[in-house]
């Protein structure tokens, strides 16, 4: 997974119960765009640095240039 700034890593849910959860992508550590990433999780507001797992995509229409 390669990201920038300002792209959205969106985790699916396994239970209809339970909702998608979407986090924006404020800081990315490495030049190639690899993770971790820090984040900012839409649903509560918490920063945080995040790995992306295999139930996790990337929405690349809000990044920067």
């Amino acid at each position: 997974m390669k990201a920038r700034i300002g792209d959205r890593l969106i985790i699916e849910s396994h239970r209809t119960e339970v909702p998608r959860r979407i986090a924006v992508i404020e800081k990315v550590e490495h030049d190639d765009g690899s993770p971790p990433y820090w984040v900012k999780w839409l649903d509560t507001g918490h920063q945080a640095l995040f790995s992306p797992g295999p139930d996790c995509h990337l929405d690349n229409r809000g990044s920067q240039g």
